[in-house]
């Protein structure tokens, strides 16, 4: 004594069945104690398999967290007894059959806000703005686009910028018998477009 009369529940989840558990009697406070850490971290390792156990899980958890564990809390120290009470043992959430679910729950959680953070902070990069005169190379295939400036003659299959058509029905100029390419309007602080020539 003291001691007082409670019920904690379990679930465990197998797919397309579901068991449900549950353990009642008069309890001192560690005995109690050590029945509800068992069964809860039992159920926090075993309930999750199966689609409905998934939403059932949950509520198994906290109804034994709201009803036996706040009764036993009040209770005092046992005495009296005619055996000696069980050892409540670790915490839920300190137990490995807990920590198998609660640190993956734990970091799918955490990594939601990590990664809208990194894409906050990183955003897409705005492409390099190229002027008259500058030595680029295209990491991607024409069509595609991913013009970086270089060092004039420091790498293969180079492009020079020749000109920046500022006005409507300009063309870039033929250099020789190779047609000039056309840079995107974005690689221009003001829109205009570029032609690209290639470096020989």
């Amino acid at each position: 004594m003291p001691a007082v009369r409670a019920m904690v529940r379990g679930h465990q989840g197998m797919v397309v069945l579901m068991r449900f558990l549950k353990r009642s009697g008069t309890f001192c406070r560690l005995c109690g104690t050590a029945l509800h850490r068992q069964m809860t971290a039992d159920t926090l390792s075993q309930g999750w398999w199966g689609p409905l156990s998934m939403v059932i899980t949950p509520f198994t958890v906290l109804a034994n967290v709201l009803g036996p564990r706040r009764a036993f809390r009040r209770l005092g120290p046992p005495s009296g007894g005619w055996r000696p009470a069980l050892d409540p043992g670790k915490r839920v959430l300190l137990r490995p059959a807990a920590l198998l679910v609660t640190v993956p729950v734990a970091l799918v959680l955490l990594a939601v806000p990590l990664l809208i953070l990194i894409g906050l902070l990183a955003g897409d990069s705005e492409p390099e703005q190229l002027s008259v005169g500058d030595c680029v190379s295209n990491s991607a295939q024409w069509p595609r686009q991913d013009l970086k400036v270089v060092v004039c003659g420091s790498t293969p299959g180079q492009y020079r910028v020749s000109e920046e058509l500022t006005g409507r029905g300009e063309t870039c100029k033929p250099d020789g018998p190779e047609v000039p390419y056309i840079a995107a309007p974005e690689y221009n602080a003001m829109g205009h477009t570029l032609c690209l020539v290639r470096v020989r």
